[in-house]
């Protein structure tokens, strides 16, 4: 798998490019092979370049599930969802950076949230064209178009809203919501209707999504700690507090997660039934 930085006319835009194939790995799947997906807190745009649809389940042990592709627009989330991962695919995207889904999709963050959306109800026809373009190309190639595409659909004229770009890093940094909301000098009420356009979540709701994201990134990289260091680095008050609110995102126990140690740790491959 390839991940890097946009290039620079996209990091307005863009938070990461990505491309992936899993057709040549020598692990196997099997028929029923499932993972959870964890929040990142931003949506992501996917072109899947094998056969395959996306298939997607609302919860364990479904057995029907939903399909969506190739190409697909996926919502910001505060949990997790089941995906299949039976069959290998060939993959390109990008994680996008809040605030850029009224310019690249005409309709504002909150409109996606919690789902995937068919680009082809957005764009029509010309998704697919690019598809078919990028699965002729090398990994690095597909990433290059991929990019040039996008930075003629956007740019400086759509750079995004700066009070909510300063006040997504103030939550970064750990501020109250209620500071956040000071600072940006709206009414409470507004400033959460104007934030949930912007990034597809609630302030309190994206706020838990963050602290999330430190948690897991510590589970990554910080094995040896225990998790009550963990939990409190992380910002939570308790390790108990930390378990709940992990169970709750991720689908899964803290203890079941460090058992599987993911290899992608926001992919949770499910042990086979």
């Amino acid at each position: 798998m390839i991940r890097r930085p946009p290039i620079p006319a996209l990091q307005p835009f863009v938070k990461e490019s990505w491309a992936a194939d899993s057709t040549g790995s020598s692990a196997e799947s099997r028929p029923g092979d499932r993972e959870h997906v964890l929040p990142t807190g931003s949506m992501h745009l996917v072109f899947r370049l094998t056969s395959d649809p996306l298939k997607v389940y609302r919860q364990t042990g479904e057995a029907g599930g939903i399909s969506y592709g190739p190409v697909v627009i996926g919502g910001v989330r505060s949990v997790y969802y089941i995906r299949d991962i039976s069959r290998p695919t060939r993959s390109v995207g990008v994680l996008l950076k809040p605030g850029v889904s009224e310019w690249l999709f005409g309709s504002h963050s909150d409109e996606f949230s919690h789902r995937h959306t068919c680009v082809d109800l957005v764009w029509g026809r010309e998704a697919e064209l690019i598809r078919e373009q990028l699965s002729e190309l090398s990994q690095v190639r597909q990433l290059a178009m991929v990019e040039s595409w996008l930075a003629r659909r956007l740019s400086v004229a759509d750079a995004p809203s700066q009070v909510m770009v300063d006040a997504l890093k103030r939550l970064e940094a750990r501020e109250t919501i209620r500071s956040v909301v000071e600072y940006s000098g709206y009414s409470h009420r507004h400033f959460n209707a104007l934030f949930r356009r912007f990034v597809g979540l609630t302030p309190k709701a994206y706020s838990r999504i963050l602290q999330f994201q430190r948690l897991v990134d510590r589970l990554k990289y910080s094995p040896q700690q225990s998790m009550a260091e963990i939990a409190l680095e992380a910002g939570y008050s308790d390790q108990a507090h930390c378990s709940r609110h992990f169970l709750a995102t991720a689908g899964i126990t803290l203890s079941e997660y460090r058992r599987l140690a993911p290899q992608f740790h926001r992919h949770v491959k499910l042990p086979s039934t």
